[in-house]
């Protein structure tokens, strides 16, 4: 990658070590080193690594596996609040500093999960725990965290089981009354719990730490006679029953161990005893809580490796994750400090190396001339701390194997005259107390000579031992079990005596079992960087965090990359993004060295195509003088093109970038006028296309008006001419009967109305067109007198005999509805609806001018005329 599309993440670390611990072709082993000042965040990035790694390598292909995978992951996330709660302490310049060093092994799988590694365990390494701190704190520190989880969260009956009293003063618990976000007892047990470490288990735990701190409580008194052991205070009576009784150990034997020391001696090895002086009675009831914890917080995570660890055989890669100690210089500096630099100053030594070792081997590979860059090398210091023959640490190693008590004048006076030619060792003379300097590769430290001798030997008293297999606690007979072998170690004749393994010894083998883990992975480095030494948010002191960058030497890191090539691109991804640089240069066209190379064709070998690709590296160099705007000869490119790599400085990657944004904004404008240009076009088609569509549908609109009112007055017209018919049929047919009848009464009495021949003819005749006559007696002009009345009668079949009685009104004279049909009898309901047509209820005006029909006729009213 060129440009980091995101900021620095330690997610984005995780992930590239996931990728490489995956590959198909050649999966290597990751380790990722976590360093920084003590606050700066270690353990917090760790605890997140390991989150991370739990859930992307959790990809089970069953239900099965998948509640396997849940499970492992949750044993493995919840060893952290069990070992921060025993290791973890408040110290000055953190309220969670780690107390010891760990190296997390994630025991990875692909045979599992095709293409992927799935976490199927994880194994725990400790170095090197400041167990001191259990007896011994600075001024405004505080003790391991789960003294006071179990102070504050323990509830009245444990109380009341564990003698912890409320507002109980412990000498070995300082500073109780501040409360910290690590003072949870709840969250502790339950990851205890499921680790499988169940409740009584749990509780004899906790019941031990309660005895130290009872023990911590037990003073004495200077002896008047030096033959008689050291008397107790007033107030440790109590405190002595109380822990004697909690580590279920006899009170008697504890104080006798406390206060008399054993003696072997002499061919025989008689055995002697002395009663001790106060200091010595101190220095073993401390001695007897060290070694209690240690042998406790190693039990521990022996116990966190059973639970999480899988077999050899079920893993194929893994994933370290090391947390160690910060750099520290404090004013009082001692054994534990000098371990803790010494392992900085190795691995600051292991990411130099590596560092330049890899860019160099790169070097050499690409085919570049270069020279090499010359960088401060930390090995001075670590020849003076661990070098053969004479070092610090020999020197401090030969003076415990010495049997002579040694002084802390004589051992400064041993370093300075034995390492005098070193320049990494530095003199304060004006110093009142014995001690020495060293340079280290992030400032000096000054360390005091007092009790650093002691402190290597880690002398433990053959009795306490003895003393701690007495006790009827089951976890304390765990972690001292009465083995014949470890007592036979323990009491060497005087011929065959081992050598003393020291402190110093065991770390320094330890570090160097870590350090060929690291070089046999591809290591990855997390700088954490504390912007405060106040704890605060939003808070950035330059010069603190100045300091820290020149502590962990990633200052001289960015002079070594500045110096040489940080930036290194592959030919393919050099191409893929400045070859639009090309259109610079005039004259040169887009591809012109054959086909475009993501064509893989089968013609094409590795050499035409390799060939390929330098020619157009080089076209795309050549611009680089004119993204300079110099001559080429007067500024030479500070880039190189290897045989699969581009090299070049951060100056050139701003000049290619550049003029990357210049052709880019250039393409952009010709984009964007192309683009106004076919949206202006775009929105004249559409206008246009709109009127016509609007006058297609409005004309489409106005056809289906249309049609709608043809259809309507069709659908009337028609109904209309039905009722006529309807109508003429109904009056036809009674105008039919009435005929009939009047025919038969004219041929049964032919004689008594008698007619003239000529009137005969005319009756017939209008009997025949009755329609027409009815019209024309309905007619206000036509037929008058006898013409008029004979219509009517004809029209109107009755009795011949009597014409005289009858008389005859029109029906524009006679008020009412005429009709010739009978009148009804009953009532009469009428039925309306509405109808859907559109006209179908609108009836015009007939004119008076115009001659109406023949239901007109019959159902109208008007005016009664008599004839």
């Amino acid at each position: 990658m060129l440009q980091q599309k995101l900021k620095p993440h330690i997610f984005t670390v995780g992930e590239q070590t996931y990728r490489s611990v995956k590959s198909l072709i050649e999966p290597v082993n990751q380790s990722v080193v976590v360093s920084g000042e003590s606050g700066a965040g270690k353990t917090w990035t760790s605890r997140c690594l390991m989150k991370f790694y739990a859930v992307v390598a959790a990809s089970p292909t069953s239900w099965e596996n998948h509640k396997i995978a849940e499970r492992i992951e949750q044993r493995i996330l919840n060893s952290n609040p069990v070992m921060e709660a025993f290791g973890n302490a408040c110290t000055l310049r953190n309220n969670n500093s780690s107390r010891f060093g760990k190296f997390i092994q994630l025991q990875l799988n692909s045979l599992l999960v095709p293409r992927a590694q799935q976490m199927t365990g994880a194994a725990v390494q400790t170095y090197l725990l400041e167990k001191t701190r259990v007896a011994c704190q600075a001024s405004s520190e505080r003790n391991f965290h789960i003294f006071y989880q179990i102070c504050k969260g323990a509830s009245a009956d444990e109380r009341l089981q564990w003698h912890l009293p409320e507002g109980a003063a412990f000498s070995w618990l300082p500073n109780p009354e501040r409360t910290l976000e690590e003072d949870c007892f709840e969250v502790t047990r339950e990851a205890m719990l499921l680790l499988g470490i169940d409740a009584p288990t749990q509780n004899n735990i906790f019941q031990a730490l309660a005895g130290l701190l009872h023990l911590g409580n037990t003073r004495f008194a200077d002896s008047e006679n030096e033959a008689q052991p050291c008397p107790l205070m007033d107030d440790a009576e109590c405190s002595v029953r109380t822990s004697a009784s909690l580590l279920r150990l006899p009170e008697d034997a504890l104080l006798e161990t406390l206060r008399i020391r054993t003696i072997r001696a002499g061919r025989w090895q008689q055995v002697f005893r002395k009663p001790c002086s106060r200091a010595e009675c101190d220095t073993r009831r401390d001695c007897l809580a060290k070694l209690v914890y240690a042998r406790l917080f190693d039990w521990l995570v022996s116990v966190i490796n059973s639970s999480i660890c899988a077999d050899p055989d079920s893993w194929t890669t893994f994933i370290g994750l090391l947390d160690v100690y910060g750099f520290e210089s404090f004013p009082t500096n001692s054994l534990e400090q000098l371990c803790i630099n010494y392992a900085n100053e190795k691995l600051q030594q292991h990411f130099v190396a590596h560092y330049l070792r890899a860019q160099q081997e790169e070097y050499t590979a690409e085919g570049l001339e270069w020279s090499t860059v010359s960088y401060q090398d930390n090995q001075t210091c670590l020849d003076l701390i661990e070098g053969s023959p004479i070092s610090i640490c020999s020197l401090i190693n030969e003076e415990c194997r010495l049997n002579r008590p040694s002084s802390a004048a004589q051992l400064q006076t041993r370093i300075e005259s034995s390492l005098a030619g070193s320049p990494c060792l530095g003199h304060n003379k004006l110093s009142r107390e014995p001690s020495f300097i060293v340079v280290h590769y992030a400032g000096s430290v000054r360390y005091h000579t007092a009790g650093l001798v002691e402190k290597n030997k880690d002398p433990i008293p053959p009795e306490l031992t003895r003393l701690l297999q007495q006790s009827q606690d089951p976890l304390l007979k765990v972690l001292f079990p009465a083995d014949p072998e470890e007592k036979s170690q323990e009491e060497p004749s005087g011929q065959s005596r081992a050598p003393v393994l020291t402190v110093v010894s065991k770390f320094k083998a330890s570090l160097e079992q870590l350090l060929q883990v690291l070089h046999s992975t591809t290591p990855h480095y997390i700088r954490c960087i504390k912007p405060n030494s106040q704890g605060r948010a939003q808070m950035f002191h330059q010069e603190e965090v100045l300091s820290q960058l020149e502590a962990c030497g990633l200052v001289e890191t960015i002079h070594i990359s500045a110096a040489g090539f940080p930036i290194r691109v592959s030919h393919r991804n050099f191409l893929e993004r400045y070859e639009l640089l090309r259109r610079l240069c005039p004259g040169v066209a887009p591809s012109p060295h054959g086909p475009p190379l993501d064509e893989g064709r089968s013609e094409w070998s590795p050499h035409s195509e390799q060939a390929t690709l330098q020619a157009l590296l080089q076209d795309i160099l050549h611009t680089l003088p004119a993204l300079a705007r110099a001559p080429a000869e007067a500024t030479p490119a500070p880039v190189h093109c290897g045989r699969t790599k581009v090299f070049m400085t951060d100056s050139t990657l701003e000049l290619l970038e550049r003029g990357r944004a210049q052709v880019l904004e250039q393409c952009a404008r010709c984009i964007q006028g192309g683009w106004r240009r076919h949206r202006g076009r775009k929105q004249e088609r559409q206008r246009r296309a709109a009127v016509l569509l609007q006058a297609a549908v409005r004309s489409w609109l106005t056809r289906k008006h249309i049609q709608r009112l043809h259809a309507a007055a069709t659908v009337i017209k028609r109904a209309w001419q039905e009722w006529r018919i309807r109508m003429a049929f109904l009056a036809s047919k009674e105008l039919d009967g009435v005929e009939e009848q009047h025919s038969s009464q004219v041929t049964c009495s032919p004689s008594s109305f008698p007619l003239p021949q000529a009137q005969t003819r005319l009756l017939g005749a209008v009997t025949r067109f009755w329609p027409l006559g009815l019209v024309l007696a309905n007619a206000a002009v036509g037929a008058r007198g006898f013409r008029r009345r004979l219509v009517v009668f004809a029209c109107l079949p009755l009795p011949v005999g009597s014409l005289s009685s009858y008389t005859v009104q029109t029906a524009q004279e006679q008020a009412g509805v005429t009709s010739i049909r009978a009148l009804p009898q009953g009532s009469i309901k009428f039925h309306c609806r509405k109808s859907p047509l559109r006209y179908a209820d609108i009836c015009p005006e007939p004119s008076p001018d115009t001659v109406t029909g023949f239901n007109q006729i019959l159902l109208e009213r008007h005016r009664l005329g008599h004839v």
